[in-house]
């Protein structure tokens, strides 16, 4: 079908429901005019309207969190379309794969949320920590003590856990890894360091 098919808003706008083509996770909903579609469907990189500056905006222009777009398809009405991407880096501004992570109804099962999911809504906090810096937070404290603070922590946290394990103690241990795998994430966000790093440097290994 061409452009000229689907039937925009008043405003110009059709919304965008990105997806990772690999996982099927939902990235980010975000907002299409014909220009933005069209430089997305010829260049295979996402691009967007911004409702807010009112200007076109290519995904990770500044970020380098760039998308390479493999499929766009339309819904039934013609009205809404996914763009199946592969993700370079992480789609939320706060540094999480994905913008949505706020759970607001869990599953009647209780069914528990992925360990990655735990890490990925962690990371984003603590992104979000870092931007707002809440005076009452201990994750502000960090990164307003700096670099040199979160290293002492991280490798006070190692230690730890490495007594703990000596002590063949499993319930220090867990505890310890715990607090070990928050101080290195507060480390990550101050570098700038994300999961899909840290994921290609393993698949490279693997292969």
């Amino acid at each position: 079908m061409k452009i000229e098919e689907l039937k925009f808003d008043e405003r110009g706008l059709i919304p965008a429901v990105v997806q990772d083509i690999r996982t099927q996770q939902v990235l980010t909903l975000a907002y299409m005019n014909s220009e933005s579609l069209r430089r997305t469907l010829e260049t295979r990189e996402s691009w967007f309207w911004s409702r807010s500056r009112g200007e076109l905006w290519h995904k990770g222009e500044t970020s380098g969190n760039t998308q390479r777009v493999v499929e766009v398809i339309a819904d039934c009405d013609n009205d809404a379309v996914t763009v199946l991407v592969e993700p370079n880096g992480p789609a939320c501004h706060t540094g999480a794969q994905s913008c949505f992570h706020h759970q607001l109804l869990a599953s009647d099962g209780a069914e528990e949320p992925a360990f990655t999911e735990v890490l990925e809504g962690l990371y984003a906090l603590i992104a979000k920590r870092k931007e707002q810096r809440p005076p009452d937070s201990y994750t502000s404290y960090l990164f307003n003590e700096g670099l040199d603070k979160i290293l002492k922590k991280v490798g006070e946290e190692a230690t730890e856990t490495i007594v703990a394990a000596k002590n063949e103690d499993l319930e220090s241990l867990a505890n310890e890894s715990a607090d070990l795998l928050y101080h290195l994430l507060v480390l990550w966000v101050e570098q700038g360091l994300t999961f899909d790093d840290v994921r290609e440097t393993l698949l490279n290994r693997r292969k």
